[in-house]
């Protein structure tokens, strides 16, 4: 018989940090997804270049590999596996079948994910997390000192594969990338219409089409990043705060808060400058190397991204900016979703066409825009409404019920 008792977290259950450290990755998703749906990325160097708006263009997109590249991800997993613990528990107080229903809503996720994926936009990272997450089950009973020790191993793996992968001589992706060009002649893409095929596309088939073979340059990015080991040593290491409910209580870890924002920016800022510098100039120093310049300045800054924005809330917890920024973490899954069917409407060519035509400063500044106006709304939305759309839909496919939308 199915348990009806399962509930979602009533709002007064919520932590407010919680909500707003997901609306500031939300932010830096919005500032590192943006050049992709405008377009910018895809450009070539010469016509770059070209753009009225190329010199400060370099400097922000050097900022932007400093400053956000892979730390709001970073910031996000953590978050991701910090929210598994609060699942469990919460369905374990009501005397639930808490892995049954994680397994259920991981399900649900995988679901949406794909439909992002292959309808939406080919940068989804929903169908990542889901898979991930239903390995987390898996060090439920592992010590506190075991999940540190496995998430740095996770967090190391990248160097060691990609160390054996150049030895070899091997590329791991070269499957994926042969797929892509086939669908790409299939469709008639080519290398010269590829930057410029989303903004031309006069009918959603135009768009599906490129998709398509999205889908598997995103397998390519997963498998030459190794993504799905650096997410889940990310849920592994936030599955270990979650634990120690150290979101819950702030105040008495203000000395480690304080330690880990110091030690974080003191390592992460110089060497997120040489980051940067090995990304825009295409890893000069071979890629494991750049791995390792990867390992040692992403995750110290989202690290210490996270533990400043916590000191930070501490000494103003009762200030209306918290719950502006809260309003969007409250909504990520709309959210996230949201920031993708905006960029289509703004830069595809079933849209307003803008795509090809911004630089990269112009697009930051747009996804910026974007993510005021969805402060906006979804502080709006929340004050006669519980959840966000696509997470009541989410919520009633998880616990099988119909689910009120509206406040009382």
């Amino acid at each position: 018989m199915q348990n009806t008792n399962i509930s979602p977290v009533k709002p007064s259950e919520r932590y407010i940090i919680l909500d707003a450290l997901r609306g500031f990755a939300l932010l830096g998703i919005c500032l590192a997804n943006y050049p992709e749906f405008s377009l910018y990325t895809f450009q070539s160097s010469e016509i770059a270049a070209a753009m009225p708006s190329a010199g400060v263009d370099r400097i922000v997109r050097f900022l932007q590999y400093m400053m956000v590249d892979g730390k709001f991800y970073t910031l996000f997993s953590l978050l991701f596996g910090m929210g598994f613990l609060i699942i469990i528990s919460h369905a374990a107080q009501r005397g639930a079948g808490g892995f049954r229903l994680f397994y259920r809503r991981m399900a649900v996720l995988l679901l949406i994910g794909f439909i992002h994926l292959m309808f939406i936009w080919s940068g989804d990272i929903l169908m990542l997390y889901a898979l991930m997450g239903m390995a987390l089950p898996l060090f439920r009973n592992v010590s506190d000192r075991g999940l540190l020790c496995w998430a740095a191993a996770f967090v190391l793996l990248p160097i060691v594969v990609d160390t054996a992968a150049n030895l070899a001589g091997v590329s791991l992706s070269a499957p994926a990338v042969r797929a892509q060009w086939h669908y790409c002649r299939m469709y008639g893409i080519t290398e010269e219409n590829f930057g410029y095929w989303l903004r031309d596309a006069d009918t959603y088939k135009e768009v599906f089409q490129f998709l398509v073979q999205g889908a598997l340059v995103r397998v390519q990015e997963f498998v030459d990043g190794n993504r799905y080991f650096k997410v889940m040593g990310l849920f592994i290491l936030g599955f270990y705060i979650g634990r120690r409910r150290m979101y819950a209580d702030l105040e008495n870890h203000k000395r480690l808060l304080r330690k880990t924002a110091i030690t974080g920016f003191t390592i992460g800022v110089p060497l997120s400058l040489v980051y940067a510098w090995s990304a825009v100039n295409g890893h000069p120093l071979g890629t494991p190397m750049h791995d390792i310049l990867y390992l040692v300045s992403v995750y110290p800054m989202g690290l210490a991204y996270m533990s400043a924005l916590c000191l930070i809330y501490l000494h103003s917890r009762n200030g209306a900016f918290w719950r502006w920024m809260a309003a969007p973490g409250r909504m990520a899954l709309t959210n996230y979703i949201g920031q993708s069917v905006i960029g289509m409407f703004l830069f595809y060519g079933i849209g307003m066409g803008l795509g090809a035509s911004f630089g990269l400063t112009q697009t930051e500044v747009t996804a910026l825009c974007v993510f005021v106006f969805q402060v906006l709304l979804s502080s709006l939305w929340l004050r006669y409404c519980q959840f966000g759309p696509l997470e009541w839909i989410w919520r009633m496919l998880n616990y099988g019920k119909k689910l009120r939308l509206t406040k009382q």
